[in-house]
């Protein structure tokens, strides 16, 4: 029986110095690092590796076999979907020009942000350094190599736009723009889209 507020599989993997919020779920073979925060609400699959220093938002849901690697933020909300790789690294070597194995301190970690209520398909690869905005929708398969504006849809490699997409995820129409922010009409719910540029 486990005495605290969010539920790990036996099989799963917690490190001491982790945070993970109540309600949180985390499954068999996940492994979570120390220094990794999780907020609350979330479930993390089948075999997810969370390194230390990521941080993780509030009922978010991560698929099966997803790596998130140091130097990655994901606010409240997101979905990502199972296989999505995470880089960290822009200029990635194994050893130094002098050849020796480098060691973390030789490590130049780049940032990668994903902001709230974004979805991430399945397979996708997220280059690091990039900011992926609010309601945004990357394609299964797709290669992101820069900032994704929010609720666009990407798709492809490398990815690129092609359409805006409404909170529910479906494509908005009717797109205006005014005072830079850009507005459209869901008609699958109903709703009246209006986001910054």
């Amino acid at each position: 029986m486990q005495d605290r507020p969010y539920y790990v599989h036996p099989q799963a993997e917690v490190e001491d110095g982790a945070e993970v919020g109540s309600g949180t779920r985390i499954w068999r073979q996940a492994h979570v690092r120390q220094a990794a925060r999780i907020g609350e609400q979330c479930n993390i699959g089948k075999g997810v590796y969370v390194e230390s220093h990521v941080s993780i938002g509030s009922r978010v849901k991560i698929q099966n076999h997803v790596s998130l690697f140091e130097g990655v933020t994901v606010e409240d909300g997101v979905f990502i979907g199972p296989h999505v790789c995470f880089t960290n690294d822009m200029y990635p070597r194994a050893i130094t020009p002098e050849g020796q194995l480098k060691s973390a301190d030789d490590w130049e970690v780049t940032e990668t942000l994903v902001k709230y209520g974004a979805s991430i398909g399945a397979g996708a690869v997220i280059v690091c350094g990039i900011t992926i905005g609010q309601f945004a929708l990357i394609g299964a398969g797709a290669v992101v190599t820069k900032d994704v504006p929010p609720h666009s849809l990407v798709l492809g490699n490398p990815a690129r736009f092609h359409a805006y997409v409404c909170r529910c995820a479906h494509r908005l129409s009717s797109i205006q723009e005014r005072d830079n922010q850009l507005s459209g009409w869901c008609e699958q719910c109903g709703t009246l889209c209006v986001f910054d540029k």
